[in-house]
């Protein structure tokens, strides 16, 4: 409450922010512009948390980034401001182009840069241009976006999905035929038990608090893995209860709490697989009832010999090894597993961003299964989104893949013939903005140069693209990585009045349990000159596409009803009567069939995997190696920092730390305090290097590190990622601690 009361003295916001704040997540409201957990129903009085304060005063804020700012400050200048000074310095205002004689932004209007941005699209190979899309952009931008790129010719789609849960599309895909999380949010009010992987909700989705402190007050067990200690799942102190505010008591979160080696939960969770195993064939020597659901394999699934061969096999010392955990331990987890009819599994990018992260989930599915804890009841999985609406991207066409497109119902619809060639997902982008091949850059939002790895070879590649285009409403470092004809357009927030020719116009998106919203903004506009993301979008289109008398762009940005009828029409399964529903409190639900056991699979079957390595992290421990974990503060939502105070985990004033074991720093010889560079060991990155952060002892396990995202972006290599998703691997990154000279 302290944080939230003085980040609005910070952003001098007036009484609109507050009266925004009563109508966040609610009913009728606007959908938070931060993280995608669910939107209940009958919400909380307060239906909002702290980040979502934060990321609402963000927006609303006081300050104003005009073009008389660019006349005090060169780009170069701007350069080496920090990202917090960046977007401190508030909503942008004016179109703007980079001019390079003066380094400066200068002003321009809409028709000259919508003219000059199709004019040069017109002149590239469309292959070669990417049309990235950050996760806050609504489900009807988000639609226009993906058709204007297809219809130019393009299948560059990269989105924040292949930067966090892209590991969640393609193994939940591969495993059980649906590439999202299958439970709804009442699922928590029948599970008897929650396992819960590599997620802080403290930090990252804090409403969820509410529902695992229920579930704790009424005897759900809640067995954590994750290698730091977080706060919100040890203990929560409720905001909206008046005596745990007034006497601090708080409840307890998890029953028990595994510090999992980052890199170790393929391992922790063949050890939990192999005490079940080994349960279930003791009952079945003895007559005793069988603890695997033997009827669900038979009847939903496929590979479970394989799999269950191969954890027999799997020896208690190399489990130990691996996880960094000990066989009792996890033992305790399988007992847990074992006596709890409805099971929830949760996690998040600790689970999915490793080189392995696709064995992880596998792995996860695999402990799933053998009880038949999918598509029943209280159980399933609840892969934790990040941006807002990133799931619902994927939803209405925005992919690099064709296969997940309905290329064949578009062509039907707008009659012109899509792309039917792959794309590029994010890692492959970057590599081609590197390597040359990369035209042009089109940004839907995001900060996404400073988002991805290995910036020390992207951000002077950046700067040598021919042409590079942000659709932004604060300034951030990826602006400042002018292409050789450089656009900066500002968009409206979501929280403000978009009126249209039709009048106030209202947006959708999706959040992580498959819901979908409708989301109206009443704040005053940071300024008369913005237009709206679908606006923009239609500005660029008419620049660059040839007029298509089916696709009314004019028509689409007048009434967006209209573009949701598109959308309808393209994807009738989901979104029928879609303009009657938008407004259903706490969403309309778009359907997973394997939340009703149909599995979309190869097999026609749910599909046990055999992992193909015990380790995650894709790389082999060694002397002076350690497995460093990229993390996120309190105080910060992405690539958006709010402060300098992550008191959750006692630091304040600053970010550049480094998270350390205490026996780790003593046999390294360094103190607390002490500084030291991390330098990349991948091989051949020695230039790669994060200099003077302070060591900070903590509980983290052996031979692992913390360090905050994305300043230590630099030390993973473009070429560290997920196998099979393309994920950047950040959450096992092959480093070296050196003190600083």
């Amino acid at each position: 409450m302290k944080s939230v009361a003085e980040i609005n003295i910070r952003e001098k916001v007036g009484v609109e922010t507050a009266r925004e704040l009563t109508r966040q997540n609610k009913p009728g409201g606007f959908m938070c512009v931060s993280c995608a957990w669910g939107k209940p129903a009958h919400p909380h009085i307060a239906e909002f948390c702290e980040n979502g304060a934060k990321a609402t005063a963000w927006e609303l804020t006081s300050f104003r980034t005009t073009p008389d700012f660019f006349t005090q400050h060169t780009v170069t200048e701007l350069r080496n401001w920090k990202d917090y000074d960046l977007e401190q310095a508030g909503r942008l205002t004016h179109p703007l182009k980079y001019d390079a004689n003066s380094d400066r932004y200068v002003a321009v209007s809409w028709a000259e840069a919508f003219a000059d941005i199709g004019a040069h699209l017109k002149t590239y190979d469309p292959t070669k241009v990417v049309f990235y899309a950050s996760g806050r952009a609504s489900l009807e931008t988000s639609y226009m976006w993906a058709l204007m790129a297809r219809m130019y010719g393009s299948q560059n789609l990269p989105d924040s999905s292949n930067m966090c849960h892209e590991t969640t599309s393609v193994g939940l895909k591969s495993a059980i035929g649906s590439p999202v999380g299958t439970i709804h949010l009442s699922d928590y009010d029948q599970c008897d038990a929650i396992f819960y992987f590599g997620q802080n909700p403290g930090v990252n989705s804090p409403r969820f608090l509410h529902p695992l402190r229920a579930c704790a007050k009424r005897g759900v067990e809640i067995v954590v893995f994750n290698p730091l200690k977080e706060r919100g799942l040890e203990r929560f102190t409720d905001p909206q209860n008046p005596i745990e505010m007034a006497t601090g008591k708080s409840t307890p979160i998890a029953t028990q709490y595994h510090q999992v080696k980052t890199g170790g939960d393929i391992a922790a969770l063949m050890g939990i697989c192999k005490y079940v195993i080994a349960a279930d064939d003791q009952c079945q020597r003895i007559g005793a009832p069988a603890i695997l659901d033997h009827a669900f394999i038979a009847e939903h699934t496929t590979g479970f010999e394989a799999f269950a061969d191969k954890v027999r096999a799997t020896g208690w010392d190399e489990i130990e090894r691996e996880s960094g955990l000990a066989r009792n331990d996890l033992e305790a987890a399988g007992a847990v597993y074992v006596k709890s009819k409805r099971v929830i599994c949760v996690y998040g990018m600790g689970l999915t961003q490793h080189v392995h992260g696709i064995d992880n989930l596998h792995t996860l599915v695999n402990l799933m299964l053998l009880r038949g804890n999918v598509g029943k009841p209280g159980a399933g999985f609840g892969p934790v989104r990040g941006h807002s609406n990133v799931q619902g991207q994927r939803t209405v066409g925005i992919t690099e893949k064709p296969e997940l497109a309905p290329l064949d119902i578009l062509k039907d619809l707008y009659d012109f013939e899509p792309p039917r060639e792959k794309g590029w997902d994010t890692v492959a982008a970057c590599e081609h903005i590197v390597d040359g091949t990369a035209r042009a850059f089109i940004g839907l939002g995001g900060n996404l140069a400073r988002a991805v790895p290995d910036t020390a070879a992207i951000e002077p590649a950046w700067q040598q693209l021919d042409l590079t285009v942000s659709i932004a409403t604060k300034l951030n470092r990826t602006h400042l990585l002018p292409g050789r004809t450089c656009y900066l357009l500002p968009c409206l927030g979501r929280i403000e009045t978009d009126e249209q020719a039709s009048g106030p116009q209202a947006v959708t998106m999706e959040d992580s349990f498959s819901r979908i919203y409708g989301s109206r903004g009443r704040a005053t506009p940071a300024a008369e000159t913005l237009l709206s993301e679908p606006a923009i979008v239609a500005g660029i289109a008419k620049a660059t596409i040839d007029p298509n008398p089916k696709v009314d762009w004019d028509a689409w940005v007048g009434n967006y009803a209209l573009i949701r009828d598109a959308i309808e029409a393209t994807y009738p399964d989901k979104f029928a009567r879609f303009n009657e529903r938008m407004w259903t409190p706490g969403g309309f639900w778009k359907g997973v069939p394997a939340t009703h056991r149909q599995w979309l699979t190869e097999s026609g079957r749910a599909e046990f995997n055999v992992p193909t390595a015990m380790n995650a992290s894709g790389f082999v421990d060694a002397p002076g190696r350690f497995r460093l974990m990229t993390l996120r503060s309190n105080d910060q939502f992405n690539t958006t920092i709010y402060g300098y105070h992550d008191r959750f985990r006692g630091i304040k004033g600053t970010r550049d730390i480094v998270f350390m074991n205490r026996a780790d720093m003593a046999e390294q010889g360094l103190a607390e305090h002490d500084l030291v560079d991390l330098v990349g060991d991948a091989g051949g990155n020695e230039n790669r290097r994060v200099a003077k952060l302070l060591v900070v002892p903590y509980d983290v396990p052996r031979g692992c590190l913390g360090a905050y995202y994305p300043e230590c972006n630099i030390l993973i290599p473009v070429t560290h990622k997920a196998e099979q998703s393309h994920v950047p691997a950040g959450k096992s990154v092959p480093v070296r601690v050196e003190k600083s000279s």
